[in-house]
């Protein structure tokens, strides 16, 4: 009997081992995708920059001038002018990623299994000059929200842009 018990306890607890482990790698892979889409937010603002599709007076957020919306904002497609967090983004769109191919078994076609990231993951852009000591430099901090399967989790991206490219 008191085998028994014991044989049951080191059961659950290698039970409850396992289920945290899958826990644990769930959280992981949204941290993942939170870290590029963080990266694929940057990213666009320094080519904006550098192609000039942009002005130095426009990478600021609305409240300050800017294009980039102040807040959290949904993860959507980039509007026409290529950059996430502004106001031409399509709000229609939601950005998803693809996580297997589908039945045709090619990736990048029509069929393809997709999850939508707009219930879980908002991203907030925040943009802050650092005038007066220096007015051509500016710190840039992508901040993705998420919350997944009852837990939340944040990944922030921090860094600075110059007026040259």
């Amino acid at each position: 009997m008191v085998s028994m018990i014991i044989l049951v306890i080191g059961t659950l607890s290698v039970a409850d081992f396992f289920a945290q482990g899958l826990q644990s790698s769930y959280q992981t892979q949204m941290q993942y995708i939170a870290q590029e889409k963080a990266s694929e937010a940057m990213e666009t603002i320094f080519t904006a920059r550098d192609t000039k599709i942009l002005t130095w007076a426009q990478i600021e957020n609305t409240n300050n001038g800017g294009v980039f919306l102040t807040g959290p904002q949904p993860l959507c497609a980039s509007g026409p002018d290529g950059l996430f967090g502004t106001q031409d983004d399509v709000t229609t769109q939601p950005d998803v990623i693809t996580i297997a191919p589908g039945p045709d078994g090619i990736f990048g076609t029509a069929d393809d299994i997709t999850v939508n990231l707009n219930p879980w993951m908002t991203r907030t852009i925040t943009i802050t000059n650092m005038a007066p000591t220096n007015p051509n430099l500016s710190q840039i901090t992508v901040t993705i929200n998420w919350v997944y399967e009852g837990r939340q989790g944040q990944y922030v991206l921090t860094s600075y842009i110059s007026n040259y490219s």
